[in-house]
C-alpha cells in the first residue's frame, strides 16, 4: 500500500513538472487552416478562402502562463475553391506571391482563461508590411491525439485586419471593403 502511494506521488510530481516547463509544439500542417472572410463586389457577397500550407511552432508553459506562436503561411497555397480567383489573388494585383511568397505571424500569449490561452498579441508580416494583429481563442484543448497518441493542442482563433494596411488594396477604389475576418483552426503536436 505504501509503495503504491509512493508511486502515485512520484507520478503526480512527474506530471506537474512536465506541465511546469515550457514545451514546444510543432504545427500539424494537415490539421491547420488559416482561413478568412472578405467582401466581394462592395457588399454583394462574402468570399471565404483558406491557405493550405502552414508551418511553425508554439511554445507553452501552462504553469507560468506564458507562451509564444511562430507561424509561416505559404501564400501560393491560397484556395477560394475557385481557380480563377486563386490565380488573381496570387498575382501582383493582390498578394504578389512571386515577390512575397510567405506571410508570418509571431506573437505572445497575452491573456489566459485559467489554464487555457485566451488571446495572442502578435505581428503579422504580409506583402512586405508588418502590423499588429490580435487573435482571440474561442477554444483551446490539449490531450493525447487518438491516432498518434502524442500530446496535441488545438485551438480555434479569430481576428480582424484591414488588408489595405498591408498594401493589398485591390478593389478599394471600386467600393470593396478592406475589412477581413481571420478564422484559424490549428493543431500542434508536442515535439519529442
Amino acid at each position: 500500500m505504501v509503495r503504491n502511494a509512493a508511486a502515485a506521488v512520484a507520478l503526480a510530481v512527474m506530471a506537474v513538472s512536465a506541465i511546469a516547463a515550457p514545451e514546444k509544439y510543432n504545427i500539424d500542417p494537415g490539421h491547420t487552416y488559416p482561413s478568412f472572410e472578405a467582401d466581394h463586389n462592395g457588399g454583394m457577397s462574402l468570399w471565404r478562402g483558406k491557405f493550405n500550407k502552414t508551418s511553425g511552432s508554439i511554445i507553452l508553459d501552462i504553469a507560468a502562463k506564458t507562451g509564444s506562436v511562430d507561424v509561416t503561411i505559404d501564400m501560393a497555397s491560397i484556395d477560394f475553391g475557385h481557380d480563377r480567383m486563386n490565380t488573381h489573388a496570387m498575382s501582383a494585383d493582390m498578394f504578389d506571391v512571386a515577390k512575397y511568397p510567405t506571410a508570418t505571424y509571431k506573437g505572445t500569449i497575452s491573456k489566459w482563461n485559467g489554464d487555457a490561452p485566451a488571446e495572442v498579441d502578435g505581428q503579422l508580416t504580409m506583402h512586405g508590411v508588418t502590423r499588429p494583429v490580435k487573435l482571440t481563442l474561442n477554444s483551446f484543448l490539449c490531450k493525447p491525439n487518438a491516432m498518434t497518441r502524442r500530446m496535441t493542442c488545438g485551438a480555434d482563433a479569430v481576428g480582424t485586419l484591414n488588408r489595405d494596411e498591408f498594401g493589398v488594396d485591390y478593389g478599394k477604389a471600386m467600393g470593396i471593403r478592406m475589412a477581413t475576418k481571420l478564422l484559424i483552426s490549428i493543431e500542434a503536436a508536442r515535439a519529442d
